[in-house]
């Protein structure tokens, strides 16, 4: 590995380790609102909506309720950033301009596809571990999920594997590659592009010049927007996750978008869109401002 291969790795391991603080809370309400069950007749919606969603989980659990199935993704979401921002660096070396101009925003697109691709096969298991023990207490009480109370990440992976053997980490493979590759690609498209308007608004020569407001900014719109194309594919992703092992509802990615739709309409794909907005902004911002500041600082002190 190069000397900017390994600045990408370190960097987004720890870019990875604050994002997973600040955004662990809204994503725990995302899921619960994504996984709840349909209500039957007459009956009012388990949540109906975030903050009633977070009140009732403050309610039963306290504040640790807001962080269950942290354990996966906190073993794994600096490896996940690690690999992701890794990925990108190869791949803008790769698309590099032989006369060193800067990379267009279609490019750094693609760059963001190329990430997405290769974090696809560490988020699906991980987030298969977090989504079941984040919805577990909500969903079993309408047997929605087989009904097992969880100890923690090597809990569920044990009884998964039981059931459905390895392969069974990878339930929602495919809508978990449907977000990554075309939410990356928005993303880092995004967050390049604010860069460069706000570096020429102030008057700077290069977007390593900008602020810490400015790459907040940049990183936070550059989250926000990675759930527009994918948000959709996110909701069947956590429905699959979550799904009885034994007697699933859906056989698959097709099957699952289209009961969906047919038992709650469009807005039954954007279940939670809310709380992962407000996540995103915060958590991104977060996440790309640790970034920049820890590569800024390792490739200077290796100069």
């Amino acid at each position: 590995m190069g000397s900017d291969a390994i600045v990408d790795f370190t960097a987004g391991t720890i870019a990875g380790a604050a994002q997973l603080v600040v955004g662990h809370p809204f994503d725990t309400i995302k899921v619960k609102l994504q996984s709840q069950p349909k209500p039957g007749p007459g009956q009012l919606p388990q949540f109906s909506g975030a903050f009633d969603a977070t009140r009732k989980t403050l309610a039963s659990d306290g504040i640790r309720g807001l962080f269950k199935g942290m354990g996966a993704p906190l073993a794994t979401v600096a490896l996940f950033n690690a690999i992701l921002f890794a990925t990108r660096g190869q791949m803008e070396r790769i698309l590099a301009h032989a006369d060193g101009s800067p990379l267009a925003i279609g490019d750094q697109m693609v760059a963001g596809m190329g990430a997405g691709v290769a974090v696809s096969f560490l988020a699906c298991p991980t987030e298969l571990l977090k989504c079941r023990l984040q919805a577990q207490g909500d969903a079993a009480k309408s047997g929605e999920v087989a009904k097992v109370h969880y100890k923690g990440p090597f809990d569920v992976m044990k009884h998964v594997r039981a059931e459905k053997g390895m392969l069974g980490l990878y339930k929602g493979f495919t809508p978990t590659m449907v977000r990554e590759v075309n939410g990356n690609a928005v993303m880092f498209g995004v967050y390049e592009y604010l860069k460069r308007q706000l570096a020429s608004a102030q008057g700077l020569k290069e977007t390593k010049d900008l602020g810490v407001a400015s790459l907040v900014l940049a990183g936070g719109l550059g989250g926000v927007a990675y759930w527009g194309p994918v948000y959709p594919a996110d909701v069947i992703k956590s429905r699959m996750q979550v799904d009885d092992l034994r007697n699933p509802q859906y056989k698959g990615m097709l099957d699952c978008f289209s009961k969906t739709l047919k038992a709650d309409g469009v807005g039954g794909l954007y279940k939670g869109f809310g709380p992962a907005i407000a996540r995103s902004f915060p958590a991104n911002g977060a996440c790309f401002l640790v970034y920049e500041l820890v590569s800024t600082a390792l490739k200077a002190s290796t100069t």
